[in-house]
């Protein structure tokens, strides 16, 4: 049952979060350190997530069509039993990211492109007090690059990146497959050289709170969920140099919550399946161009698989009904620009095996 706990509650998160507040993508998952490895075991895992977000909305009467790329998002996880108490994880993943390309003729900001990539390393130890209680906690490097165009002005960021920490804690009971765990990321600042004329973009990547849990309700049947707190409010990308008025790239002036919730069932020694719903409020306030979203609504399945050489193979596919939102600082809809009745398909595959 621990082993289906571990895999089960992983099915939710197979996919990136598509659509996500701010510019989350990933939910910095920690749940390669709970992964059952016996005494003095290992376990790896590769994953990747492919998003297909189909964006679009109006302004001043005229269509953008879709201006959301489509994005791969990969994963990779280690761990490593030292002893019977204590495990070294090391964890990547790309946690933050944009990417709008305003490409149809004849609309008002047609030729206006920007990109954010960001990539992270996280190295947690876990100290298993007794069976019930442990506690982790590590550093995690963050870095980021970019290109902001707005025709007149094209900028390139060079990357940038800087250390933060993760502390956190968790209770588990074996006999009932339940585990909760509580875990803060710190805040990391960033700032980007440009190559326009000496320019520079400054970020402060928020601090968050994951807060996941899981219990088995029946023999074989698990409900699993999390809660991911992001402190975005506050949040700019601001650029020395951009023409446009104050520097502001992007700004966004609310926190935000989301929230997953799921449950998995085992059919059979090799198998199992779960099914999820994802949460996201809509602030109601205006977005940035990077990010022309607010709030959502998702709904993914998963299935998970282990062959006879101990390799397992899980993956998900998640719809995203993506929450309406307006970017337009001045005039309210329908004068400004509007993305409506807008969605997303994420499909991901992981791979892990444990030796």
């Amino acid at each position: 049952m621990k082993k289906f706990m571990t895999a089960g509650a992983a099915l939710l998160m197979t996919t990136s979060i598509a659509a996500a507040g701010g510019l989350d993508r990933s939910g910095q998952g920690i749940g390669v350190i709970f992964e059952d490895t016996g005494a003095t075991g290992a376990y790896a895992e590769l994953s990747y997530g492919s998003v297909n977000a189909d964006l679009s909305g109006t302004f001043a009467g005229g269509q953008s069509g879709d201006i959301a790329p489509r994005y791969g998002q990969l994963g990779m996880a280690f761990k490593q039993q030292l002893s019977e108490q204590f495990s070294l994880s090391m964890i990547y993943d790309q946690p933050f990211g944009a990417s709008v390309d305003y490409s149809t003729p004849g609309y008002a900001l047609s030729g206006v492109n920007a990109e954010v990539k960001s990539d992270s390393v996280t190295v947690l130890g876990r100290y298993e007090i007794n069976p019930s209680f442990s506690v982790h906690g590590g550093l995690r490097y963050v870095q980021a690059n970019g290109v902001y165009d707005i025709v007149a002005y094209e900028s390139i960021y060079d990357t940038d990146g800087d250390f933060g920490y993760v502390l956190g804690g968790a209770y588990e009971r074996d006999d009932i497959a339940m585990r909760v765990a509580l875990t803060y990321s710190s805040g990391i600042d960033l700032e980007l050289d440009g190559n326009f004329f000496g320019n520079t973009l400054t970020a402060n990547l928020p601090e968050s709170v994951n807060l996941d849990f899981q219990t088995g309700v029946a023999a074989d049947t698990l409900v699993f969920g999390s809660i991911r707190y992001v402190a975005w409010d506050g949040f700019q990308l601001v650029d020395s140099n951009d023409p446009t008025g104050d520097g502001n790239i992007l700004s966004y002036d609310d926190d935000v919550i989301t929230y997953n919730i799921g449950v998995g069932r085992r059919f059979s020694d090799s198998f199992s399946a779960s099914f999820g719903i994802g949460y996201e409020q809509s602030t109601g306030e205006l977005t940035g161009q990077l990010g022309p979203t607010d709030g959502y609504i998702s709904y993914q399945v998963g299935g998970a698989y282990t062959l006879d050489n101990g390799i397992e193979v899980s993956g998900g596919i998640r719809y995203v009904n993506i929450g309406d939102a307006n970017t337009n600082p001045v005039a309210p809809a329908p004068f400004g620009q509007t993305y409506e009745d807008n969605n997303a398909i994420a499909i991901g595959l992981k791979v892990a095996y444990a030796f």
